[in-house]
Order: structure tokens, then C-alpha cells, then sequence
């Protein structure tokens, strides 16, 4: 038998984490991103068609939590989307959380909001919220309206999850530009829903691994690669309908306008792949290292050519190269909106560094698009031998709040 890695001409192994869907198809009409000229310090609007925080270009930071809603009655989940959505649109503008903040109150109360943000500019924070497939049981006659597109995501070979990090009612996925001002955030609606919802899990993130508009840059991840090149961007307005935004037709109409997101917290063996040959790195993803070039071409957006043949005969990109197994042309042209962020968690104990990607992918529908990328990458992609999966999240991400009048989940719990 052939061994992946001597497929891609080594005989040690070596691997690179970026996730499932790297390599997604871009445009060809579309021009390379120019840097971001928009003041890190600007507010995003809150209000809109779609939840801000999918396509608006890619933060710097990320304080991303799951809840578990620890209430069984339906009114006080509805009364908490709305207390939360109050806040958030506060929140994001640069605002405290409530309307007395932290020092505006009676001095005989608790304030009604945290205060570490205080003089802190909005620095571009979106509110994300989410709702996983356990929130759809018999507490708050949802069952009906369960998305077909939150099926259980199967069993992929090689991954090894924490289900105390895994899975969750809600989802708040908070980015920013300033860490401070995400957990803030978060810090906030947790503080607000207390008695009602408890965190199950969160991640902070640093350095985005994507980019989600032409008007950034590429960035690197933890293993130095250029990560998301030919990611969806905002600009792709007729991709992003064909497969990012879920229809009125797909099945749950209260879906209209949201999308839904994978999340997985990828373990990087960072020291293994420190020690691996700068060619052998190249030939695992496919790409070179400096400019981000397919194999056999020079610039980074290049198109990617599967058919050409080095001088020995053989094919530039191998066949468990990371950008091949997870192009679209092989997934019926799938693709992923992408905007992951790295992580370090401190040591493993062992004398590693418990580092990796935290992957972000929305998308129309994870059975079309996550899903057979992800089996794919994980039955041959060399880079398994170098990351872990240890957690994993599905949520459906409703559509954006239309105005002060709106909140985040109407459409769901109507009667």
C-alpha cells in the first residue's frame, strides 16, 4: 500500500492545521484584498438582513461561549433572548450594557454592567448568537421546528472530542479588535442571563486565520501558512446566496437570512512540525510558505492547477495535498465562509504548548458543505498527523435583527 505521505514524495511525516475547508474557490473576476482602511475603533451596525459577525471583515480577537440553558420555561428563554438583544445592540456601539452602566446607578444596587470596558472605544465588536440542535427538545416546544440542517455531524476517523467542549443550547461568538472589549461582552450577557443560562465552554482567540473581505490581508496560522486565501468574502454577493444564507425554502423558514456554523478546536503538534523540512511543509499543504503561491505558480491567487507536472513526472500539488482534498471542484464546488482564530491555552503539562486553530465555518447547509469536505481531509490528508480535533460545536445562526422592535430568535418562537 502507498502511504499518503510518500504520495506527496516524503517519507516523514509532517502537518500543518487548517482546518476543513481551507481552500474554498474564489471568484475569478475578483481582485486581490487591499489593506483594511476602516478605523479598528469604528462601531458595527447591530441592526440588519443578516446577524453582524459572518460577513463583516474578521476582528483581531474572539471570546467565543457556548450556554447551557438552565431554565425549563419558555417565557424566561424568550425574556433573555430579549434582554440580550437589548444589550448587544448597546453593546456594540460603544455603549455599557444597561442604561445606569456601571457607576450611573443607586449605590445600594449592583450596577447593570461590569465596567472594565469604560473608556473603551467600540473596537468593531459583533454579537453572534447561535442555537444548537439540544435547545430543539421538549423544555420549550421547539421539536417541530428542529432544521434538518442541524443533523448530527457523523463521527470523523482521527478525532478525538471533549464533550465538556463540545455541543451547547446557545452560542455567542463575540469578536472585536480589543480582547477586553469581547469579554466584556460576553462577560455581560452571561451576568444578564444568570439563573437562566451557565456557560458550558469558551475559547479565546487571537490573529485571525481568514479573511473575509477583498480589504484584508491574508494572515497566517500558528504553522506560518497564509490561511484563507480563497475564503468567501462579503464581496461575493451571488455566491454568499447560493451558499452561505439559508432560504425560505430550505426547510425552516425561520431560518430566512441566518446561516449555519461548525465550530472545531483544532490541537496543533506545533513542536513536530517546528522540526519538519520547509519543502516537506510546502508539499503537505500544497502551497509555498512565503508568498502563499499554489506549487507551480508565483503569486498567492494563482489559481490552483491540479493537472501540471514537475520535472520528475509528477504532479506539483500531490494527491493528499491539504489544498487539493479540500477544493470544491471535488465537493460538487462546496464551499465554506471561514473565519477561525488561533489559540494558545497555556502548556499540556508535557512541555508543549496547547496551541492550534479555533476553525469558524458558516455556511448554507453542513450535510452539502462542511461534511464531505471534512471526510475527505479526514481519511487522507496528510496533516492528520499532526492536529487533533478536540471539540466541536453545530448551531443555527438565525437572521438579523431588523430594529428596536426585533430580537435575536423571534421568528423561532412565534407562535
Amino acid at each position: 500500500m502507498v502511504s499518503r505521505r510518500k504520495l506527496l514524495g516524503f517519507g516523514a511525516a509532517g502537518a500543518a492545521a487548517l482546518g476543513a475547508g481551507a481552500v474554498v474557490a474564489r471568484s475569478m473576476l475578483d481582485e486581490p484584498p487591499r489593506a483594511r482602511a476602516a478605523s479598528a475603533s469604528d462601531p458595527v451596525p447591530f441592526y440588519g438582513e443578516h446577524q453582524a459577525g459572518i460577513v463583516t471583515p474578521a476582528q483581531d480577537r474572539l471570546h467565543f461561549t457556548a450556554f447551557d440553558v438552565i431554565t425549563d420555561k419558555r417565557a424566561e428563554l424568550v425574556e433573555l433572548l430579549q434582554e440580550w438583544t437589548a444589550a448587544a445592540a448597546r453593546l456594540t456601539q460603544g455603549k455599557e450594557a444597561g442604561s445606569y452602566g456601571a457607576v450611573g446607578g443607586a449605590p445600594e444596587a449592583a450596577p447593570d454592567d461590569t465596567g472594565e470596558a469604560l473608556g473603551l472605544p467600540a473596537s468593531g465588536l459583533t454579537l453572534t448568537i447561535g442555537f444548537g440542535a439540544s435547545l430543539f427538545d421538549e423544555r420549550f416546544g421547539l421539536a417541530g421546528r428542529l432544521p434538518a440542517q442541524l443533523a448530527a455531524l457523523p463521527r470523523f476517523p482521527g478525532e478525538r472530542l471533549d464533550p465538556a467542549i463540545s455541543g451547547g443550547d446557545l452560542c455567542v461568538q463575540a469578536c472585536a479588535h480589543d480582547p477586553q472589549v469581547a469579554v466584556h461582552a460576553v462577560r455581560n450577557l452571561a451576568r444578564i442571563g444568570f439563573g437562566r443560562v451557565a456557560v458550558r465552554w469558551s475559547q479565546l482567540g487571537f490573529g485571525r486565520t481568514s479573511s473575509t473581505s477583498r480589504e484584508q490581508v491574508t494572515p497566517r496560522n500558528l504553522m506560518g501558512f497564509k490561511d484563507g486565501t480563497n475564503n468567501l468574502k462579503l464581496e461575493d454577493s451571488a455566491l454568499l446566496r447560493e451558499q452561505l444564507w439559508a432560504a425560505e425554502g430550505d426547510g425552516s423558514p425561520w431560518m430566512a437570512g441566518g446561516a449555519y456554523l461548525v465550530t472545531r478546536k483544532i490541537r496543533m503538534m506545533i513542536e513536530t512540525w517546528d522540526r519538519t523540512s520547509l519543502a516537506e511543509q510546502e508539499q503537505i499543504i500544497g502551497r509555498n510558505k512565503g508568498e502563499g503561491a499554489p506549487l507551480g505558480r508565483a503569486a498567492e491567487f494563482d489559481e490552483l492547477d491540479f493537472a501540471a507536472r514537475g520535472p520528475d513526472g509528477q504532479p506539483r500539488i500531490g494527491e493528499v495535498a491539504h489544498v487539493r482534498l479540500a477544493h470544491p471542484s471535488f465537493h460538487g464546488q462546496a464551499r465554506l465562509l471561514r473565519r477561525g482564530y488561533n489559540f494558545v491555552d497555556g502548556s499540556d503539562g508535557l512541555g508543549r504548548l496547547d496551541a492550534g486553530l479555533f476553525f469558524i465555518a458558516y455556511q448554507r447547509d453542513p450535510r452539502r458543505q462542511f461534511v464531505p469536505i471534512q471526510l475527505s481531509l479526514a481519511r487522507a490528508d496528510v496533516l492528520n498527523e499532526y492536529i487533533r480535533h478536540v471539540s466541536s460545536g453545530l448551531f443555527a445562526c438565525p437572521p438579523g435583527v431588523r430594529d428596536a422592535s426585533d430580537h435575536w430568535g423571534r421568528r423561532l418562537f412565534a407562535a
